[in-house]
């Protein structure tokens, strides 16, 4: 395993879960880029900084139930994590319902010099929409 296993585990409980975002200034380059984006992430750090805000302000109890396996090959990470938390802020134009969801999420991210300077991501988006019932408010007039 390359020297940087287990920093996408790391930003997951202590950034994303553990809601300290100082350490997105340690742990994310400059010139950041993310190929799995939200609506309105804007690029670079600051796109990491909207992106832990938008999952945090829909889901402040947000935890990570699993983060494995976590694979690392030269300056690539790849880990699977399932996060779990309560709805209780807008996400993406739904309404926050109270509802405890599951998100399943695959990430390979690239490091250069000890930080994150590149992302891919698959997300279950559709998945995280079903369990908050939004999926009949996309579907529009029948």
């Amino acid at each position: 395993m390359g020297n940087d296993a287990g920093l996408i585990k790391r930003f997951y409980l202590e950034v994303v879960a553990g809601g300290n975002l100082e350490l997105i200034d340690e742990m994310v380059a400059e010139g950041f880029v993310d190929h799995e984006s939200l609506p309105g992430q804007p690029p670079g750090k600051e796109g990491a900084h909207f992106f832990v805000n938008t999952m945090r302000t829909a889901f402040p109890d947000l935890s990570v139930k699993s983060s494995e396996p976590a694979l690392a090959d030269g300056d690539l990470e790849a880990v699977r994590t399932v996060l779990t938390g309560t709805h209780q802020g807008e996400l993406m134009g739904v309404a926050a319902t109270g509802r405890t969801v599951e998100i399943e999420t695959i990430d390979i991210v690239r490091f250069e010099d000890g930080k994150a300077a590149e992302h891919w991501g698959v997300t279950d988006l559709w998945g995280l929409m079903q369990q908050l019932g939004a999926e009949s408010q996309q579907r529009g007039p029948e």
